[in-house]
């Protein structure tokens, strides 16, 4: 996560149901703090609160200025206009430091593949996040998977191969595959053309059988 903890000022929120269109209409949004302790109604500036929620994603802390209080939070649940994008709501949850809790970090692939060198595929992910847990500031909203080590068609990366920052726990089976390589479509599509070709010549003779078997041995060996 980031070392510079975010911030962001906000009010006690007296206005509810259908009246929050008013908060809206002055460049506010609603939003509410809840968790560690009771819940409150808050608004927020919406500028400013745009900006920390594009830099804060859903593991980085947020310190929440509340009058004399700080509330350090998570945002959780952002609604926002299914066409304008404009935001609705924010669902921030309020965490205890000393207790761990869970996330999700993305996966992000880094370095490059021997096994593409030749350009006949590419390495395919089988997941894109996996969920984790951590202690709050030890949070993280990306994992990076260095798909380098995939250095034949063969090779494949686990969750069990994955490197994680210190006090990051990942939630997943160990043997489940994070990462391999594939063939590209075309190339299947080719091999598969080769070997009904293969059919279609075959005769019942000896000579057309051992012919046959000896392109096998050499495949095999390939």
């Amino acid at each position: 996560m980031s070392d510079e903890r975010l911030t962001i000022s906000a009010e006690r929120r007296e206005l509810t149901g259908k009246k929050v269109k008013r908060l809206r209409r002055a460049g506010l949004t609603p939003a509410i703090i809840y968790g560690a302790s009771e819940p409150v109604s808050i608004q927020v500036e919406t500028r400013p609160l745009y900006r920390v929620l594009r830099e804060s994603g859903n593991n980085n802390l947020i310190d929440v200025q509340l009058g004399d209080e700080v509330r350090t939070v998570l945002a959780r649940d952002i609604q926002q206009h299914v066409t304008r994008g404009d935001l609705i709501h924010v669902d921030f949850l309020e965490v205890d430091l000393k207790v761990v809790i869970g996330g999700e970090a993305e996966l992000v692939a880094v370095g490059t593949s021997p096994a593409m060198a030749e350009g006949a595929g590419m390495i395919s992910f089988a997941m894109r996040s996996i969920d984790i847990e951590a202690l709050p500031e030890a949070l993280v909203s990306e994992i990076e998977v260095d798909i380098s080590v995939i250095e034949t068609t063969e090779d494949v990366i686990t969750v069990g191969d994955l490197t994680v920052p210190e006090g990051v726990t990942l939630l997943a089976d160990p043997n489940t595959t994070v990462a391999s390589f594939v063939y590209a479509r075309a190339d299947i599509e080719e091999e598969e053309e080769e070997e009904e070709g293969l059919e279609g010549e075959l005769e019942p003779s000896a000579d057309s059988v051992e012919v046959i078997s000896k392109g096998k041995a050499e495949e095999e060996d390939f």
